[in-house]
């Protein structure tokens, strides 16, 4: 009876009087809910459609808000209404765009036809260089060192060529849909972006009117660091792209490759994506300065060098700093797990998703630390 008793206080101790255990357990059963109404289709389906109509709307709205918010703070310390700041901002950045559209779109225009024109040229000239390659000495001896036959590998080229054509015209469709809805969450983001500029600083707040007082400081101080994280990375990567772009225009120019306004473009896009969106915005710029002449080749990655140079060693470190605190081998199979997952949007999303997760986690292994007593140091257990 006295054993039963004390297996019956230790059970106790341990799971009804452990909170940790509890939160565990509720974890567990919101789980198992949820599995068990994913079966059924018509309970999560809104949902799902809910968060992909909204996702792409709300992501360019908090984007663009983490670039404005500051100026709007700034003009508000200096005695302007907040309505009134949003709105000069918002006739500036009109400014802007129209500038942009005048001066700029009209040779971005005329790059990007140039480039369609003299696409089949180059694909011409690419196919001469590859059989020449294919018919050199170096190739015919890696060739037979592996044992591939050539015409093997120019049969392999054409099938992978004609099924990449086929997919481009089967998924001509889902591209324009896609530019469509594209389309339709820049024109809300204006609407979203005005409110949420002006009652933003209201937004946490009512997060933590719905968490227990007990656990509102400890909440609190997760969404500020959250915050700070996904501030720092969003102004920091845009700038480091916009000054990646502006080099790479410069560089461009002066070496006099074809299409540098575009080709200079699309590396600050996809700069975005630390460590891999360099290795994709180098490929067109290859591709044009190869089948220009050997020595613009050589010069284009002389040119690419130095700007990643002095981007690795000077603009990065000065902009982004240490803020993620984030190892670059991390940070590449973050990316690549996110994009295998989510598609293009983890991509983007990879590195400022997981920033948070590591707050989030690390708090809580805190305040596991400190409630489960295992990882007091040998001075207070003496």
């Amino acid at each position: 009876m006295d054993n039963n008793r004390a297996w019956y206080n230790r059970f106790k101790l341990f799971f009804l009087n452990n909170r940790f255990v509890l939160f565990l357990l509720v974890l567990l059963l919101i789980g198992v809910n949820i599995f068990v109404l994913t079966k059924i289709s018509f309970v999560f389906t809104p949902f799902v459609v809910l968060v992909q109509t909204l996702l792409l709307p709300l992501l360019l709205t908090g984007v663009v808000y983490y670039l404005l918010n500051p100026l709007v703070d700034f003009l508000e310390r200096k005695g302007i209404k907040r309505v009134f700041a949003i709105l000069s901002l918002y006739l500036l950045l009109i400014a802007i765009i129209a500038l942009i559209v005048l001066a700029v779109v009209p040779l971005i225009r005329e790059q990007i036809n140039g480039l369609l024109e003299n696409l089949p040229a180059y694909g011409i000239e690419v196919e001469r260089q590859f059989r020449e390659l294919i018919g050199s000495k170096f190739f015919n001896e890696v060739q037979s060192a592996l044992g591939v036959e050539s015409i093997d590998i120019t049969a392999n080229i054409s099938k992978w060529a004609t099924a990449l054509l086929q997919n481009t015209w089967t998924r001509l469709g889902g591209i324009l849909g896609a530019v469509t809805e594209v389309v339709l969450a820049v024109v809300t983001v204006p609407f979203v972006l005005f409110y949420l500029l002006k009652d933003g600083k209201k937004l946490s707040g009512f997060i933590l009117s719905f968490i227990p007082n007990a656990l509102r400081a400890e909440t609190g101080t997760i969404l500020k660091e959250t915050n700070h994280q996904i501030s720092s990375y969003i102004r920091g990567q845009i700038i480091v792209s916009f000054c990646i772009g502006t080099l790479l225009y410069i560089g461009y120019l002066i070496i006099g490759l074809d299409y540098s306004l575009v080709l200079a473009i699309t590396a600050a896009c996809t700069s975005v994506v630390p460590y891999l969106g360099p290795a994709i915005a180098i490929t067109p710029a290859l591709i044009v300065a190869s089948v220009t002449s050997p020595a613009m080749l050589l010069k284009m990655i002389a040119i690419w060098t130095i700007v990643q140079l002095i981007e690795g060693k000077f603009i990065s470190p000065q902009i982004m700093g240490k803020t993620l605190r984030i190892h670059p081998v991390t940070i590449i199979f973050v990316i690549l797990t996110a994009g295998k997952l989510f598609g293009i949007f983890g991509i983007i999303l990879a590195v400022p998703g997981y920033a948070v997760l590591k707050v989030v986690v690390s708090h809580i292994f805190q305040w596991f630390k400190i409630r489960s007593r295992l990882y007091e140091t040998e001075s207070t257990n003496r």
